[in-house]
């Protein structure tokens, strides 16, 4: 597991939590749209240096009194198998746990989960529950197998076992309005589902593209409509 950039503070991460946030190095998608090409591509990857665990849970040590949370994220958290561990090592020091994962494994999901190792997880939903549509914005690298596992992964949390939320980055050359209202209805019990506008990034994407994003008065209208089937809200900021 490489841990290669640490977020000393953030206040919108973990939900009304302070939180410190820890990148883990490689994902098994290749998102258009992603902009930390430094923790997907393996060229990449490999220029970045690992922050030793040593200097990781010395500074959750010093932290103690001011933080409350600690937010996992990537790349793909959960392709390291050295994850679970390293979570009880946190735990055991009085952290709330944040785990953000694109929903590929939900076999350690739900470990996680039963163990009670995770406090909160974040699932982006890229699109509509539509293979081809997956595909196409992941970077076509999904296979069948991935997209069933992530559903699963969605009906994992749809049980309400643990604080959760859902959320799709906005982009007007992947997504129609009746996209999104299509994934309110297949989410309707979910406890929250995040809206966010795509955001042009100086580093660029993973693509080599930019994308539109939607009008605010889109933005409404798609609220409008999609609160009649699940709590669905906008945030302003972008998450890969």
């Amino acid at each position: 597991m490489k841990i290669i950039a640490v977020q000393k503070q953030s206040l919108i991460e973990y939900p009304g939590k302070i939180s410190a946030v820890f990148f883990l190095a490689g994902c098994n998608l290749r998102c258009q749209f992603c902009y930390v090409k430094q923790l997907v591509l393996p060229e990449e990857i490999k220029k970045q240096q690992k922050i030793p665990e040593k200097e990781i849970f010395s500074f959750l040590k010093e932290r103690k009194n001011f933080l409350e949370a600690v937010a996992i994220t990537g790349g793909e958290p959960t392709i390291n198998l050295e994850l679970p561990e390293f979570i009880k090592k946190i735990k055991k020091m009085g952290y709330l746990v944040e785990l953000e994962t694109n929903g590929t494994n939900p076999q350690m999901l739900e470990y996680l989960i039963e163990k009670k190792l995770i406090d909160y997880v974040a699932v982006d939903l890229k699109h509509d529950f539509v293979f081809e549509k997956w595909y196409e914005i992941t970077g076509r690298v999904l296979t069948p197998k991935m997209f069933e596992n992530i559903q699963k992964s969605v009906e994992i949390l749809l049980e309400g076992k643990v604080d959760y939320e859902f959320r799709t980055t906005l982009m007007k050359e992947f997504h129609q309005k009746g996209d999104i209202i299509e994934i309110c209805k297949k989410i309707k019990k979910a406890k929250v589902y995040f809206l966010q506008n795509y955001n042009k990034t100086e580093g660029g994407t993973l693509s080599g593209k930019e994308f539109t994003p939607f009008s605010k008065k889109e933005i409404e209208e798609i609220i409008e409509e999609g609160r009649k089937h699940t709590n669905v809200k906008f945030r302003s900021y972008l998450s890969s």
